[in-house]
């Protein structure tokens, strides 16, 4: 266990409101009365556009608490961040770049690689490490290719100056997801729907084969991918998820597609409704028992929603059920992220309102999301737009 202890004067020298006054009561959709004192996370990262920094934190004693070093200045506005499965480092994707940093796993603390220069000068969208920590997998909206860029397990460096690609029938790329198998990456690639494209770590090219899934509805695009974690002591995912646009019926037509990962069969039932518009984030839980999804704005405004379903299944057929309540968030959120701790779960909100929530698992409604802290992430207007957690 890490020690902790910077304490109230971190969050302080942050200019957070400090260690009160940001406190936010547990939600009313179930009470799940944890103390406050005794609530702690694992370490968080979260990128602020606007101030070009990245910020870690953790929650300590039920206080938010900027760790050794944060924050730390980027030298362009980012766009994406990823950890790598092993935790020893941790990729800033910028304007300027893919940045690589190493992760002081006792204390949380980053120190910038390769003498601070860039690994790859791609101002990658989405990027993900597949689970041997040898392949950065990234792409870049506007172009149609899918990279991966081999790197160092130990140092997070360029194994190869040499980035392998895939060629994605489209250029709009949204986000990518490695499985946790390795054997597949997903990319969701807005109107031109979702690629699946074989991968293999152990080839020199680990790009195999490119097949898409078309967008549900021609008006729809998809924003979001995600593997199911796998049942316990196996990696090979049971389902994978599309978070679309114009999926479903209604005022809020965001949908969530889940897909049979060993059929490639949509299951009964998707796409699932999800009390939003836009869905930019999906969060399976680590046990494989949920699933969430946040929506960017809904059609009441810009304040998101997180929508969550619990997983069953019988006889190898699956069935998603949703909560019975949507949950909060600030002003279009953008991310989701659940700590190592598997205690927590934040969201990052682009529009603030605040920036980063952090949510505890209800103890009456299971699978409910209580909201237990929230605050600034910097001066703002700082624009959170993305959140990664270490393993």
């Amino acid at each position: 266990m890490r020690s902790r202890f910077w304490g109230c004067l971190a969050v302080a020298a942050f200019c957070l409101t400090g260690c009160t006054g940001f406190w936010d009561a547990p939600a009313s959709s179930g009470g799940g009365g944890t103390g406050s004192t005794t609530l702690s996370s694992g370490d968080v990262y979260v990128l602020n556009v606007a101030t070009s920094q990245m910020v870690g934190l953790y929650v300590n004693a039920g206080a938010l608490t900027v760790l050794p070093g944060s924050p730390y200045t980027l030298s362009a506005a980012p766009i994406a961040i990823t950890v790598a499965p092993n935790n020893a480092f941790l990729y800033v994707s910028t304007l300027g770049g893919i940045f690589v940093y190493n992760v002081n796993t006792s204390t949380g603390e980053l120190t910038v690689g390769n003498s601070g220069q860039p690994i790859s000068s791609d101002p990658a969208t989405s990027m993900q490490v597949d689970s041997t920590n040898t392949w950065l997998v990234e792409g870049v909206s506007g172009t149609s290719n899918l990279f991966a860029i081999h790197v160092n397990a130990t140092t997070g460096l360029l194994a190869s100056n040499t980035e392998q690609t895939a060629v994605l029938p489209a250029t709009s790329l949204e986000q990518v997801a490695v499985s946790p198998d390795d054997s597949s990456v997903l990319a969701a690639m807005g109107s031109g729907g979702t690629a699946i494209v074989g991968f293999n770590p152990n080839n020199a090219n680990p790009f195999g084969t490119v097949g898409t899934i078309g967008v549900k509805n021609a008006n729809g695009a998809a924003l979001s991918v995600a593997f199911d974690p796998g049942p316990s002591g196996s990696t090979v995912p049971r389902l994978f998820y599309i978070g679309e646009t114009v999926a479903t019926s209604g005022s809020n037509t965001g949908g969530l597609r889940v897909v049979n990962f060993s059929t490639r069969q949509e299951i009964s039932g998707s796409p699932y409704a999800i009390g939003g518009l836009a869905p930019y984030s999906i969060l399976p839980l680590s046990t494989g028992d949920y699933v969430y999804v946040v929506s960017r704005q809904t059609s009441s405004g810009s304040t998101g929603v997180i929508a969550g379903f619990s997983i069953t299944s019988a006889n190898s057929a699956f069935t998603l059920t949703a909560l019975g309540s949507t949950f909060a968030t600030g002003t279009n959120p953008q991310a989701l992220v659940e700590d190592n701790t598997q205690a927590f779960v934040f969201a990052a909100d682009f529009g603030g309102s605040p920036d980063l929530i952090g949510y505890v698992f209800d103890t009456t409604n299971a699978g409910y999301l209580d909201k237990v802290i929230s605050n600034a992430t910097g001066t703002d207007p700082v624009q959170a737009s993305a959140v990664a957690a270490l393993h």
